[in-house]
């Protein structure tokens, strides 16, 4: 059976029933080698002295690791250059970066963490990358933040790469969530996991279980629940599993099912959460819906939040759309008392 790389299920799409535009194609096929130059980075570890912090903190105020640097350098000048582009954004950096005048400027705007997960890079543990892409506004000569500032059902095309025993880009244009793992004597993205779907019902849950005591009473509920297992309201038992990286827990449930939940508690509730709507939370959220789960802030789906600033943080819950559907139905009846 032939293989099928990521150039040509692109070019495929392109001439589908729901077709994307050829700049659109060559806009994944630059960041999906971007991906590829970070997974060789990652792979080295200390063997390249790659890592421990950088001696820099971020726009949101933490600690970066060398690899955060590396990475988020990496997928800004492989994008650049390449006429596709009107601006990008990045979870480390305060504004949009613009493209140089001495490149073209096209249509298009992206959004990316560069290395989600990186607090686990020390210890072996999977990371990964999270990007999404948005229109340019019609018209929008200068870009700034307010051009990014769209809804996530905006969005044209989103995906992560998760750098673990493989490296697997997954990948959403709209038409279904596909999954594609690197061929790395090849140097070639090979369609492994076509049409990938969540199943509906599910017995893992993914959650920080150390903030236990500032959930909100409808979150207490349900995870409650799910610990009584077979003795509870729920009659059967749920194992959690916790990797502390959006990207590993958002692979495992697109791969088995599950539910990960990142809630508004009394600890981030100022901050409007933790997770960042754009750079993380809708690009995710894409991805899970185009897999046939759901993806809620508890109160209202991911995918509608109208953004208020680049970097602002929203609640997450997404999965198995029963167990979703679930969260957001105890939120309902806990908000109507």
């Amino acid at each position: 059976m032939a293989r099928v790389t990521l150039t040509q299920f692109l070019i495929e799409q392109q001439r589908s029933d729901q077709p994307i535009a050829s700049n659109l194609r060559l806009l994944i096929e630059v960041v999906a080698r971007a991906v590829k130059t970070i997974s060789v980075h990652v792979g080295k570890g200390n063997i390249a002295g790659l890592l421990g912090n950088a001696g820099t903190d971020n726009v949101q105020g933490e600690a970066q690791k060398k690899l955060d640097v590396i990475a988020n350098e990496l997928l800004l000048q492989a994008n650049e250059w390449g006429g596709h582009l009107a601006a990008m954004a990045s979870e480390e950096l305060e504004g949009p970066s613009l493209i140089p005048n001495r490149y073209p400027k096209g249509e298009y705007l992206l959004v990316f963490d560069p290395l989600d997960g990186s607090s686990n890079i020390d210890v072996n543990i999977s990371v990964g990358t999270i990007f999404s892409v948005l229109r340019c506004p019609e018209g929008t000569r200068d870009v700034d933040d307010t051009a990014f500032l769209q809804p996530g059902r905006q969005q044209v095309a989103a995906g992560y790469a998760v750098y673990g025993p493989s490296t697997m880009l997954v990948l959403t244009v709209g038409a279904g969530t596909h999954g594609f793992t690197l061929d790395r004597e090849f140097g070639a993205w090979v369609l492994t996991h076509p049409d990938i779907r969540i199943p509906e019902s599910t017995k893992e849950f993914a959650i920080n279980a150390s903030r236990a005591r500032f959930w909100e009473p409808p979150v207490q509920r349900y995870i409650g629940e799910l610990q009584q297992g077979v003795e509870g309201p729920r009659e059967q038992d749920f194992n959690m599993r916790w990797v502390a990286s959006m990207v590993a827990d958002v692979h495992r449930i697109l791969a088995r099912g599950g539910i990960f939940l990142y809630p508004l508690d009394d600890k981030n509730r100022r901050n409007g959460g933790h997770l960042r709507l754009m750079y993380e939370a809708n690009p995710m959220a894409f991805i899970v819906e185009q897999a046939g789960g759901a993806a809620s802030t508890g109160r209202q789906a991911i995918l509608d939040v109208q953004p208020s600033g680049l970097h602002q943080r929203v609640p997450v819950v997404l999965g198995s759309r029963n167990e979703v559907e679930r969260v957001v139905a105890y939120h309902a009846e806990a908000d109507s008392k």
